[in-house]
């Protein structure tokens, strides 16, 4: 499976902080926001990775991410001139995903639970299989009519898609992660723009549903899904990171360490990227992890 961050549009919800530098790339606690989508597709076994960035931004992401060796991973890198969708996403990463499946994670969702990765390779196994066409993940919300909702049946078919229902059939909010067949593509290549010009992911949904090969995942009690798209969750988010941190001793979103549990990279690589970071706290961790599994 081939993995996709959306990573583009201008973040007018957070002006004027994002008028000068992408939101993306926004302190989320210690670490830049990116860290963290780009956690979930490592955390899945993805490797090959695409970033999609406003041209203007684009130099920013390759100084901090440069191409992923050093992780083991191959990133690579797309632009999207003018916001053009969610949905864009798989026409602008036509040539990366090929004929492979494919995950895509909006560069500010923040995921955070017990077992999550566990949960990412089951799903990502159900897809490969041809067992689902399309899997996406459903969180509980105390204010559905707010978002995207999704309907699933008791084995965890997708039955409806709610767009911000004034009756909510469901407070399962859908995420923004998603897991696709190799079909998206040729998908989204053949929606209809919205009326703003957009290419939506709920049309790709739709078009899983109706065909009876979309699944929805509850993630349930215990985990978090946050989205940090203004001010206050941005605030929210750190809170959360920081919170986290201080009192259980590990980082989340550590990709150097994750890196290394995967077995991309070996001890002293590791140690090596937390020495390149300075006396930093992050540093000093990327370090200490290096050091406990030697």
């Amino acid at each position: 499976m081939r993995g996709i961050i959306l990573a583009g549009g201008a973040g007018t919800r957070l002006h004027p902080i994002t008028r000068a530098v992408s939101k993306q790339l926004l302190p989320v606690f210690d670490k830049p926001m990116i860290y963290y989508p780009l956690s979930v597709l490592m955390l899945a076994g993805i490797r090959e990775i695409l970033v999609i960035t406003t041209p203007e931004e684009q130099p920013m992401f390759r100084r901090l991410l440069g191409d992923g060796a050093e992780l083991g991973l191959e990133l690579s890198y797309a632009a999207q001139a003018e916001p053009g969708g969610i949905a864009e996403a798989f026409v602008l990463g036509a040539g990366h995903i090929g004929d492979e499946s494919c995950a895509l994670v909006l560069g500010d969702n923040i995921f955070h639970g017990q077992g999550f990765a566990e949960t990412l390779r089951a799903c990502i196994a159900g897809v490969e299989r041809g067992d689902d066409g399309a899997v996406l993940f459903g969180y509980p919300v105390r204010d559905p009519q707010r978002y995207g909702v999704g309907v699933a049946d008791a084995d965890g078919r997708l039955v409806d898609i709610e767009e911000k229902p004034t009756r909510p059939r469901s407070n399962r909010a859908i995420t923004g992660l998603y897991l696709y067949d190799s079909r998206v593509v040729d998908i989204a290549r053949g929606l209809t723009p919205s009326a703003r010009g957009e290419l939506e992911i709920t049309d790709v949904n739709r078009v899983y549903l109706d065909k009876g090969a979309a699944r929805l995942v509850d993630l349930g009690r215990g985990f978090a899904w946050l989205d940090t798209g203004t001010h206050d969750s941005l605030v929210e988010a750190s809170q959360y990171v920081q919170v986290l941190e201080h009192r259980q001793g590990v980082r989340i979103a550590c990709i150097e360490e994750i890196a290394l549990d995967r077995g991309w990279i070996d001890a002293d690589a590791c140690h090596a990227l937390g020495v390149a970071q300075g006396k930093s706290g992050y540093g000093e961790y990327v370090m200490a992890v290096a050091e406990a599994s030697r």
